[in-house]
Parts: structure tokens; sequence; C-alpha cells
């Protein structure tokens, strides 16, 4: 562990730290794929006028409630982050540059196992975000409604993540801090990692590793809401529910 130590340090320390591509997570396919669909508009604009706002309120909710429980359960169960190679959740930026390293000092165990256990905290965690979602779907109101109707293929989550995410991320910290604790890996990231943060060379999403779990498995929970709303969008007819049918099908998308 010594060799451990001494490595955090002079990531810290050296000169090569600066050159660190720190901002990888930022850069990820994940967050491409959530931030840069945002600034897109809809092809076509939903025929609301033809529909009672009762109606259009009644098929949004019933779209929201029916993909934030479907996301939820894809990701909250064993192998939800880990079998899928979209979310799953690999080693911080600057061990992932250093696994090579760390195998060679006899820690291939002790990395292997951080993968595993960053990715069944982030699943362990995941459930705590159902009842969050399904109390923003009650409070949208009829504006909020037609806009995310007549927006992009993730416009609703969007609005999910507006709404809930500061509340979702405080839900899960305290998750992934009791699962990830218990590895000395963890606790010698964190000690340097945060000084790291301090002094500008990491990303304060980086500083530590419950931090940057909860930040991958809410992006993965957005990722698979998108989904989600994009297939209810193409396909609202495969969908149950009735309302769902009747404004989703009603857009011509």
């Amino acid at each position: 562990m010594r060799h451990i130590v001494l490595f955090f340090v002079l990531l810290v320390i050296s000169h090569h730290a600066r050159a660190i591509d720190f901002d990888g997570l930022l850069n990820s396919d994940t967050l491409k794929s959530l931030r840069g669909a945002a600034a897109q508009s809809s092809s076509r604009t939903v025929a609301t006028d033809s529909l009672s706002d009762a109606d259009v309120a009644k098929g949004l909710k019933e779209a929201l409630s029916q993909g934030a429980v479907t996301a939820v359960s894809m990701l909250g169960k064993q192998d939800g982050f880990l079998g899928n190679e979209r979310v799953k959740i690999p080693l911080p930026a600057p061990l992932l540059k250093a696994e090579g390293l760390l195998r060679a000092l006899g820690q291939g165990k002790a990395v292997d196992d951080l993968v595993i256990t960053m990715n069944r905290a982030a699943e362990a965690a995941v459930p705590e975000a159902k009842t969050l979602l399904l109390d923003a779907v009650k409070k949208i109101t009829l504006q909020d409604a037609k806009n995310i109707l007549n927006g992009g293929d993730n416009a609703a989550t969007q609005y999910f993540r507006k709404a809930t995410e500061v509340q979702l991320h405080d839900k899960f910290l305290p998750v992934v801090a009791k699962a990830t604790r218990k590895f000395e890996l963890t606790e010698k990231y964190n000690q340097y990692a945060g000084q790291a943060s301090q002094i500008g060379l990491l990303d304060e999403k980086q500083a530590s590793v419950q931090e940057y779990v909860t930040t991958r498995a809410l992006d993965g929970l957005f990722l698979m809401m998108a989904d989600e709303e994009k297939a209810i969008r193409q396909n609202p007819t495969e969908r149950t529910g009735y309302w769902i049918k009747k404004v989703f099908g009603s857009s011509g998308q």
C-alpha cells in the first residue's frame, strides 16, 4: 500500500498531473447525448390545439410516470449498471490512467473489486429516485406539459433533470458512500484526489469516489429516461396507457 500512497502523492504534486485529462467524464458519450440533445428542437409540433388541456396533461403525466418507472427498474437491479456498457461506471479518470501501474504493483484485485462495488452502489441508489420522479410528475403545469410535448426527443428528461437532480444527488450519495467506504483504495483516492481538487488539478465531481459514482449514477439514470422518452414519442401505440396513445399518437412524430 506504500506504493499506492506514493503514486497518489506524485499524481497531486507532479507537473505531469496537469496533463491528465480530468475532463474525460464531462466529454463522455453519456453527457454529450443528454446535453447535446437539449439544443435540438422537435422536427414537428404536436397539434395540441386538437386536444383538451386535460388530455395533454393526462397523456404527458402518464408517459413520464411510465418512462421514469421503467428506467429505475432497468438500472436498480443487479447488473443494471455493471452489465450495461452504456452506463457502466469505470474507474475515475486518474485511477483509470494509473490502472496499469496499480496492477503492476499487485493491486489488480483491488481495482476490479472497486469497479464492481461502484456499479453495485449505483444499482442500490437508483431505486431511491422513484418517489422523487413521480412527485415531479405531479407538479407539472399545463404550460410545462405543452412545452415538453412540443420539445425535442428528450424534453421531458431535461425537465426531470432540472426539477430533481439536486434532490436525487442528496438521496444517492449516502447509499453510495455506505457501499464504497470499506475499500482502502477508495480512502487513499479520496485523500489525495481531495487535495488535487483544492488546488485545481481535479474536477470537484471526481474529488471523491462517492461523488464520482453519484454523478455517474445520475447520468446513467437520465440517459435511460431519455431512451424511454424517445421510444414513447416514436412508438406510442406500443405503450400501455390510453392517454399516452391519444396524446403522443396525435403528434405525427
